[in-house]
């Protein structure tokens, strides 16, 4: 399993962190999607899966939940 952590900005509540949460783990390969909010700021999303995403899919499916994938890390 592969754990990769991204920056998401615009997320403000619960409702957010399920729209998220929702939209990521319809890609290929996801196993679970865990959010640390920061209401008005840039929340921690790590996303286990698989096998490596790309963050191009990554950043599509954050947008379709109605936000803005703003970094990638490890």
């Amino acid at each position: 399993m592969i754990t990769t952590t991204y920056t998401v900005s615009g997320m403000t509540c619960g409702h957010c962190v399920a729209a998220v949460q929702e939209e990521l783990g319809r890609l290929e390969g996801v196993a679970d999607v865990d959010v640390d909010l920061v209401s008005g700021g840039l929340s921690a999303v790590r996303v286990n899966s698989a096998a490596p995403l790309d963050v191009d899919r990554v950043r599509e499916a954050v947008a379709e939940a109605g936000y803005e994938l703003t970094g990638t890390g490890e």
